[in-house]
């Protein structure tokens, strides 16, 4: 263009400015300025997509919903957040997302010229399937976060619709991270569905055409979206270049690691005045085979120091007099990543047990050895009304999230 905005980019910020002129006025000029210093007219034509983002990013564009929007897939449960962020940095990641949304008003241009009536919009479907804690990485929710007030402040009013499917049990904490950062408008547009009830009714043929339901969800529509998957390290910028980005990805982190040898057990004790309030736990199991589970103590129990590896519960004490187990064991194999969550009922003490599993006698031989288990955990407390406020803002709307809200006192299986 010749520098002035077409109508339609103007009608964009007066919307997202509820048509006050001069706030619409000045949100554009804002914009018109950051285009130019970041050159961001030449990004279609110049912008080189790095190798390992073609191997390893999976989304991409894919025909269009029932309104006629293009429709953009992203299945960010399979996405490793931190190993692209680690191999193209935040700039990478940020001129990546620039060149979607660019090829988006482009796309959109293009349907308005071909369906003859004004498309204004793209509508976004992301697959939460295989989400897990990679995704809670401190630097990687920090990135995410300044892309989407970017991307909010130059895009506004593009996106049409946001399906977010199979999302897991974790999602609402995830979400109440990043959605304050999101526009009451586009937060509006966002459709949830827990588990596999994108494929009712009132799912996802409500939105797309049957013909291009992806594959990866059971439709007919093969699509150009890569698997995503584990980026090497091999690839990783090294360290100096990723601190003269400015935004050194250190490892700050939000999960503890701990080591367990035969026999020895690692707890949290979570002490629970608040009936009602959900712990949630994600974790990931780097070796050898773990046993979890989850008890509840009918006194309060002592804070002990993490190095003891071993448990709080008393040898003289009953279960279901003394402690109760509140989820039942799961065995979780090397390489698993295992999210749940579990709604309290009771004043008292709460444990999260993980304990080295051993699968028959000749694991025993090999665990005198070095063979140690590795765990990487996360968990949280969100008070109940903190809990019922993120399912109730993920409920409200026409948002389906009914496979949370009715499981949510069962723990959820590992996600493999």
């Amino acid at each position: 263009t010749d520098g002035v905005p077409s109508d339609s980019t103007l009608l964009r910020f007066l919307r997202a400015r509820d048509f006050n002129v001069e706030k619409a006025r000045e949100m554009l000029s804002q914009s018109l300025l950051w285009r130019k210093k970041h050159q961001v007219d030449k990004i279609l034509s110049e912008y080189q997509m790095p190798q390992v983002v073609k191997d390893y990013f999976p989304g991409g564009w894919h025909h269009s919903d029932k309104d006629g929007r293009p429709l953009y897939l992203l299945r960010l449960g399979q996405m490793d957040v931190k190993g692209l962020l680690k191999a193209i940095g935040e700039e990478g990641l940020l001129q990546l997302t620039l060149h979607v949304c660019e090829e988006g008003l482009q796309l959109m241009e293009e349907a308005t010229r071909s369906q003859g009536k004004p498309i204004s919009t793209w509508s976004l479907l992301v697959d939460l399937e295989g989400l897990n804690m990679r995704h809670l990485w401190r630097p990687g929710i920090r990135a995410l976060l300044r892309i989407i007030e970017i991307v909010e402040a130059n895009y506004p009013e593009t996106m049409g619709r946001v399906l977010i499917i199979r999302a897991p049990r974790v999602f609402p904490i995830l979400w109440t991270l990043v959605s304050t950062f999101i526009d009451e408008n586009t937060r509006s547009k966002f459709l949830f569905y827990g588990g596999n009830d994108y494929q009712a009714s009132g799912g996802l043929v409500d939105y797309i055409p049957q013909d291009f339901v992806p594959d990866f969800l059971g439709g007919p529509c093969r699509t150009l979206v890569q698997e995503g998957g584990l980026v090497p390290k091999g690839l990783y910028m090294t360290e100096g270049d990723l601190e003269k980005e400015g935004c050194p990805l250190t490892e700050d982190s939000i999960y503890h690691s701990v080591s367990l040898g035969r026999g020895q057990v690692h707890e949290v004790l979570v002490s629970n005045n608040d009936p009602g309030s959900v712990i949630t736990w994600d974790f990931d199991v780097m070796k050898q085979d773990v046993m979890f589970t989850v008890y509840r103590t009918r006194v309060p129990v002592p804070a002990q120091s993490p190095s003891e590896h071993r448990s709080a519960i008393e040898k003289s004490w009953k279960e279901g007099k003394d402690y109760f187990k509140v989820e039942s064991p799961i065995i979780c194999h090397d390489g698993e990543s295992i999210q749940g969550s579990h709604v309290t009922s009771h004043v008292g003490t709460y444990i999260l047990q993980w304990k080295f599993h051993c699968n028959h006698p000749l694991d025993l031989i090999d665990s005198f050895t070095a063979h140690k288990a590795q765990v990487m955990y996360y968990y949280e407390m969100l008070r109940s009304a903190d809990y019922r406020g993120s399912m109730s803002s993920l409920q409200s709307g026409n948002s389906a999230f009914s496979a949370l809200s009715v499981r949510s006192g069962t723990s959820s299986c590992p996600s493999r």
